[in-house]
């Protein structure tokens, strides 16, 4: 059997496996469980049921009601009682009779008819014959505009002029340079320069 290769074993597994009976199979099931970790395995499955009662109660309602549409095992959960009577307890929401055993999702249907009875909706927008558009003008300096001459403004179309922090000279001297870590004044600098 070392001497094989992989497909060869796994030919004879398989024939080996089709002569097995029922009983036989399901020891070998166990037995490859044991030994193979399973994958994606739902934690509310294999921990206890109060830890997983205690994970879901950090859940907001909407939340919860998206963890019941999972599976059969997160709706069981995340409808019961023990969840969502704090919630209900949290803003004075009482039921005025106690309920059975075999009633379940009592205080999660309480939630529902009391959040329906606050009829809360979400804000209206306003159509577009509602906005109110302010006519915008433009602000008027005090000090007119210079003016450009002819011959000025042909310049400047045929060369364009790049601003001081694009243009390709290593040391501007159009700029004022504050550092702060100098202790002089930044007017007394300005002045300087």
């Amino acid at each position: 059997f070392d001497k094989w290769t992989d497909g060869q074993r796994r030919r004879i597994l398989v024939d080996l496996l089709e002569r097995c009976s029922l009983s036989q199979q399901k020891f070998c099931a166990k037995q490859l469980q044991a030994r193979v970790p399973t994958e994606a395995v739902d934690f509310t499955t294999r921990l206890p049921r109060v830890l997983s009662l205690y994970i879901f109660s950090f859940l907001d309602p909407r939340s919860l009601c998206r963890c019941a549409q999972v599976s059969w095992h997160w709706k069981y959960l995340s409808e019961l009682d023990q969840l969502w009577m704090p919630k209900c307890l949290r803003f004075g929401w009482f039921i005025n009779f106690c309920p059975t055993p075999f009633e379940q999702g009592v205080w999660k249907k309480h939630y529902v008819e009391m959040v329906r009875e606050l009829r809360v909706t979400r804000p209206k927008t306003p159509s577009k014959d509602e906005f109110i558009v302010i006519d915008v003008q433009p602000v008027k300096r005090d000090v007119p505009e210079r003016k450009l001459s002819v011959a000025a403004r042909g310049t400047t179309r045929g060369k364009k002029e790049l601003p001081p922090w694009r243009s390709s000279d290593r040391n501007p001297t159009d700029t004022i340079r504050y550092n702060y870590l100098d202790n002089y004044d930044p007017i007394e600098q300005a002045r300087q320069a």
